[in-house]
Order: C-alpha cells, then structure tokens, then sequence
C-alpha cells in the first residue's frame, strides 16, 4: 500500500519543482528579460541543478510557453467580448482602454521586458504572438467596430503598451487621464478630413 503513496508524493515534488523553476524564470524574465536569460540562471534561482531543469523543460521554448501560460493563466489579458454590448462608442473605447492599462500598470516590468525582447529574439515574438496576438485582436475588432481608417490607426497607437509606459509611467498621467486622452485623440483624429 506504500507505493500509490509514494508515487503521489513524487509527483506532487515534481509538479511543485516544475512550478519554483517556471516562476523563477518569470522572475527573471521581468528583470534581465527572456532573451538574457539563461538556464544556469533559472536554476540557480530555482534552487535545482541544471538536469534538473532539463528533466522539466528540454529547451528554451518549453520553458517559455510554460512561462507565458502561468503568466497568462494568473492574470490574463481582458476579455473584449463583453464590450461589444457598450452601444456608446466613446464609452467602449474608455471601457476597454482602462481594462487594458489596468493590465499593463499591473504587469509593467514583464510586458516591457518581454516585448522589448520580442523585437528581435525570435523566439519571444513567437510566443508572445501565441499568447497575446488572440486576445489583441479581440480588443482591436470590438474597439475598432465602426472606425475610420485614421481612428483604425490612432486605436492602434493606443493600445501598444509603450503608449501606456510613454502616459502613465513617462509622463506621470494618471491611468484615467491617459485613457481620456487616448479616447479624445482617436474620436478627434476622424472629425476632420485630412489636408489635401
């Protein structure tokens, strides 16, 4: 009767060793970002021998969706669905807008050390297309329903993360003031009719 035990307990170290090396190479993922980190230092901060680490996670794209997937699984992007039931245009887009920067002040160092990366670490950009390129587009379509070209565009502007870091963390804007602005710019931007 030993054995069932025992073969729980191993799985329940091994899903617990699984977890200290995923969040610890979230950890650094925040800090140095995906790119600069390496295995000897997920290890090290985990706590585990590179084997170890190994055993879990073959190579550097396991890691990284098993990375992004808790991130995700804790604290995902906001769902944009429930906003196509905001009839107010202006409304919506302040909706989604504060739900989105809501997410970004809450995950800050690690959206800005992860999309840095992703401009030129292959492997970030792919990752961070499969877990954020989905719910993105969501929050385009339903923000976008009924947007000029212009407005398509500035909606665009608006949504990138580092208009949030260039608002509230650069410029000092209160999260609310940056979403007022943002919402102002793109309802104002289709009001006139470009110069010919």
């Amino acid at each position: 009767m030993a054995r069932p035990y025992t073969l729980k307990r191993r799985a329940e170290q091994q899903a617990q060793t699984r977890l200290r090396i995923v969040e610890a190479a979230v950890d650094l993922h925040g800090s140095v970002g995906p790119a600069q980190t390496t295995f000897s230092m997920v290890a090290e901060r985990a706590g585990v021998q590179r084997h170890t680490l190994y055993a879990h996670f073959p190579d550097e794209r396991s890691l990284l969706l098993a990375c992004s997937g808790l991130t995700m699984e804790r604290d995902p992007l906001p769902d944009a669905a429930p906003w196509r039931a905001i009839a107010d245009r202006r409304e919506r887009l302040r909706t989604g807008l504060t739900a989105l920067y809501d997410w970004y002040g809450r995950n800050a160092a690690l959206a800005g050390c992860v999309l840095r990366d992703a401009e030129h670490h292959a492997l970030t950009r792919e990752v961070n297309e499969l877990r954020l390129g989905p719910p993105m587009a969501t929050c385009r379509a339903v923000l976008g329903d009924g947007l000029d070209p212009m407005q398509q565009a500035m909606l665009a502007v608006a949504l990138s993360f580092f208009t949030w870091r260039t608002l509230v963390r650069d410029a000092g804007l209160a999260p609310d003031a940056a979403v007022a602005a943002m919402v102002a710019a793109i309802e104002g931007v289709g009001a006139e009719p470009p110069a010919s």
